[in-house]
């Protein structure tokens, strides 16, 4: 209920009577006291005046479900948000909930993550109250080959939804990376289950570095965070609904064709390596090419120095730019 109470609150500019959410929701008013209380011992600044009810003055960083739902406006996805205050990975508990049998859509969020999976085994912590970490369970009816490139679907729908919500300058390093002035926002990490060729699910991980200020040395020169580049601190459960909003609307452009045919051109337009040389650095060699852009497998098109086009993949090979990580 707290989702929907902070959902009523948010829609009006006014006070909201506690008869009228009694009436919308179909609770008591008893319910409606003790639920606004809640409410404010977790930060909400609410404001209560007599025979006029309440008003929402002021919300709190959090990212708990309530708060993210009451901000998200979708069809399907987020239906179910499950929270955790502090967990190993969020990837590592929407597994197991899949197992379990939990939606499509099912969201997992954690305010702090503390054993994060990246590429390759590379494991990382989320700081309480600063990154943003939460993963989405899908439960496609497509080909298992065909399941990796929702990473770069993932990839696109955080940099337009970071765009449209802060107004912060992003672009895709290939595949899925998203950067800022040069730098990592964010991370994406793809998993799922299958039989044969069958997909039992889909989990797709999300971190962004959110009001985080300071980074470990060894990625402080290729790390920045939203809130260094908005330059104040940012309401991360924004930043998670504008997410889920935009990729539920590239995930169904995906589904329709499964593949990237129908956000090709928007890729390629965010593709901070396009046209520029880059390095590409496989177990067997390194290779200077021309990055060229994506294709409908979501494969990099290149340009050798002999002027040949090859296709790459992003399970093979890594991209670097000439002087550092873009």
């Amino acid at each position: 209920m707290k989702d929907k109470i902070l959902r009523l609150l948010r829609n009006r500019e006014e006070f909201v009577s506690g008869q009228a959410i009694c009436s919308e929701l179909g609770v008591s008013r008893t319910a409606v006291w003790k639920t606004m209380n809640q409410l404010k011992e977790e930060g909400y600044e609410i404001k209560s005046v007599n025979n006029r009810g309440y008003k929402l003055v002021e919300s709190p960083d959090l990212v708990t479900a309530a708060e993210v739902k009451s901000l998200l406006n979708a069809k399907w996805i987020g239906e179910e948000v499950v929270y955790f205050d502090t967990t190993n990975s969020t990837n590592t508990q929407a597994k197991r909930l899949a197992e379990e049998g939990a939606a499509n859509g099912t969201v997992v969020v954690a305010d702090c993550q503390e054993g994060g999976k990246g590429r390759r085994g590379k494991s990382w912590c989320t700081p309480k109250g600063e990154g943003i970490s939460f993963s989405i369970i899908l439960r496609p009816n497509i080909l298992a080959v065909n399941a990796s490139m929702l990473t770069l679907v993932a990839g696109l729908a955080v940099a337009k939804a970071v765009k449209e919500v802060l107004d912060v300058d992003c672009k895709i390093k290939w595949p899925n990376d998203i950067v800022s002035r040069g730098k990592k926002l964010t991370g994406i990490l793809t998993e799922l289950s299958t039989e044969v060729d069958y997909v039992n699910y889909v989990v797709v991980g999300i971190g962004i570095n959110g009001n985080n200020l300071e980074f470990p040395e060894e990625i402080a020169s290729i790390a920045t965070s939203l809130a260094v580049e908005k330059r104040e601190r940012i309401h991360r459960a924004d930043v998670i609904a504008a997410c889920l909003e935009s990729f539920e609307v590239l995930y169904e452009r995906f589904l329709e064709t499964e593949d990237l045919s129908g956000m090709i051109e928007e890729y390629n337009e965010l593709l901070i390596n396009r046209e520029k040389e880059v390095r590409v650095i496989s177990s067997k060699e390194e290779i200077i090419a021309t990055a060229k852009g994506i294709n409908e497998r979501g494969e990099l098109i290149i340009l050798d120095q002999n002027q040949k086009e090859q296709m790459i993949c992003s399970g093979e090979v890594s991209v670097r730019g000439l002087y550092g990580y873009t």
